[in-house]
């Protein structure tokens, strides 16, 4: 068995114009203060991060490792969640999302969309330079405004968009295996792979892709009512990133899963900061822990009630607390009669 690393930052919720958290130095310094090891990186936020100069300079590269280094922290992974939500996008949800892009290729949807694969090539050199094995993302999704079946859905709707999502995925994943990194799409409401029978569906089409892998976000789960701890052994081989949030489900007679539109603060289904939910953390890191998850604890810190830097901080001691430093030894090894295979034939009542 092998001990989870962590704990680390997802940095996307926290960067922004003030000091700290405005420079990759000021806010590495403020992680490690409250308690971090490693960091996880938002690709698209140019005041902490440069993809295109890492994807071409390891120089570069080198001296973002060494800024964290200095404060006692690791890069975890790069995330291109935005850009990877680009890669596929349903023409209902063009103007939407148009803000994720680059403005020089915001209102033309090909040009946008093209841009957005070449952000995931240069993720992939990027990674590969920084010394990263896995890497965090989003599927986009074709298919989503379909996910209730009414009107009935054409017969073959599904089929086709998958094949279109494996299509435009497959040579971003090629790129990623020659770097030899993992892809980890975060199983998401809001993309076509948001559950493990459409990451499966997605999985077949691209060949049992190897570089195909997941990133484990229970809240998500928790909110749909999945089993989020079944999940974990189903999809074991699979799970190659961990973000470790909160959430908490409270149908009313007045609302379910889907919330009647309210406001984060008034849904059935929210996020909440670490230990203020209801996810079963015990049970998770207990599994990850069995079945050799040797990857980063990440906080994801999204809750709708408390201050994002309290959610941090105790997020920190939360992770600390839950990460199990797994036995070398068995618990009974002290009654071990040793190995002795004529014993064992005795006690069996083998003769030969």
């Amino acid at each position: 068995m092998k001990t989870i690393k962590g704990p680390a930052l997802f940095l996307a919720q926290f960067a922004g114009d003030d000091a700290p958290f405005n420079s990759l130095d000021a806010i590495a310094e403020w992680a490690s203060s409250i308690g971090y090891k490693g960091i996880q990186m938002p690709s698209w936020d140019g005041r902490l991060f440069d993809l295109a100069k890492a994807a071409t300079s390891k120089t570069y590269c080198d001296e973002v490792k060494g800024t964290l280094a200095s404060h006692g922290l690791e890069l975890t992974e790069l995330s291109t969640h935005l850009q990877g939500q680009l890669v596929a996008v349903h023409p209902a949800y063009d103007e939407a999302f148009d803000g994720f892009a680059a403005p020089e290729v915001q209102g033309n949807p090909k040009a946008r969309q093209e841009w957005a694969v070449n952000q995931m090539m240069l993720a992939a050199k990027a990674s590969q330079n920084l010394g990263l094995t896995d890497h965090a993302t989003f599927s986009g999704a074709l298919a989503w405004p379909f996910i209730y079946p009414w009107p009935q859905r054409p017969e073959g709707l599904v089929e086709t968009a998958f094949d279109e999502l494996a299509k435009r995925w497959t040579p971003i994943l090629n790129a990623f295996d020659e770097a030899g990194v993992n892809v980890c799409y975060e199983i998401h409401p809001g993309e076509d792979l948001h559950d493990g029978v459409t990451f499966e569906m997605f999985l077949e089409r691209v060949n049992n892709h190897p570089r195909a892998n997941i990133l484990y976000d229970p809240s998500h789960f928790l909110l749909q009512q999945l089993d989020y701890l079944d999940f974990i052994d189903i999809y074991e081989d699979r799970i190659k990133m961990f973000h470790v949030k909160d959430a908490e489900f409270n149908p009313t007679g007045r609302q379910g899963v889907y919330s009647g539109y309210q406001s984060w603060t008034d849904r059935a289904a929210r996020f909440r900061s670490l230990g203020d939910g209801q996810v079963d953390f015990v049970g998770i890191f207990s599994k990850m822990a069995a079945n050799d998850f040797d990857g980063w604890a990440v906080v994801e810190w999204e809750c709708c009630l408390k201050h994002p830097e309290d959610g941090a901080r105790e997020g920190a001691e939360f992770v600390k607390n839950n990460i199990i430093r797994v036995t070398e030894r068995a618990f009974d090894d002290f009654a071990d009669g040793g190995a002795d295979e004529a014993a064992n034939k005795r006690m069996l009542g083998i003769t030969d």
